[in-house]
């Protein structure tokens, strides 16, 4: 099969998982792999890693499947970021999906569900671990599965999580530590660190575990 990996979005947790899927995938089938949508081949099927734009339909039909996962039980949590929305909701269990791209966001029909499980201590870089493990393993079962793979229609009642930026990892300095304990596990210490505002100042927050 002829199969493309496409991260227009190549966050620094995402690519050595791309580059390990690369490799796996490589020894039995033909692989491309792409940073802009405008340069996905004509092929058998195109994973979305970390894409965040929408793909017009012009260039889903250079593919016979467009494949997407995401961290939510769809039609539950469409969007932006549902892991991290799902865990400030107290949750350690988070649904995740693999299903086909199309046009309308999180739309198509879907193929897999499986689970991340977390434990409620684990932190940013390790969350995201987890969410490339269970990924890869979404993925690779669907190649091995292919063609005999079969989508379901998306059913329930659909919501949308918001896109989250730097001002979403502001902590509140009235709330205790373990009131906004879900919130420090899920801010990047590089790119949307921590942070509070205190006598006219801002203060930056990074967060590790404790080397044992």
């Amino acid at each position: 099969m002829k199969i493309s990996f496409l991260t227009d979005n190549p966050t620094i947790w995402i690519i050595p998982y791309v580059d390990t899927l690369e490799e796996v995938v490589s020894r039995y089938h033909q692989v491309i792999r792409c940073y802009d949508c405008e340069d996905i081949p004509n092929g058998d099927i195109c994973f979305f890693l970390s894409c965040e734009k929408i793909v017009p339909s012009n260039i889903l039909k250079r593919n016979t499947h467009n494949i997407v996962i995401h961290p939510s039980r769809l039609p539950h949590g469409k969007g932006f970021s549902p892991l991290a929305w799902q865990i400030l909701e107290g949750k350690n269990e988070i649904p995740i999906t693999l299903f086909e791209a199309e046009e309308r966001v999180d739309s198509g029909v879907t193929y897999y569900r499986d689970t991340i499980k977390l434990e409620g201590h684990e932190l940013n870089s390790e969350i995201k671990k987890l969410q490339a493990k269970k990924t890869m393993e979404l993925i690779l079962h669907f190649i091995d599965s292919y063609p005999n793979v079969k989508g379901y229609p998306q059913k329930g009642e659909e919501s949308f999580y918001k896109k989250r930026g730097k001002k979403d990892s502001e902590l509140d300095i009235n709330k205790s530590i373990a009131e906004q304990f879900n919130l420090l596990r899920i801010v990047d210490n590089e790119r949307y660190p921590a942070f509070f505002r205190y006598m006219g100042n801002k203060y930056i927050l990074k967060i590790y575990k404790e080397e044992e």
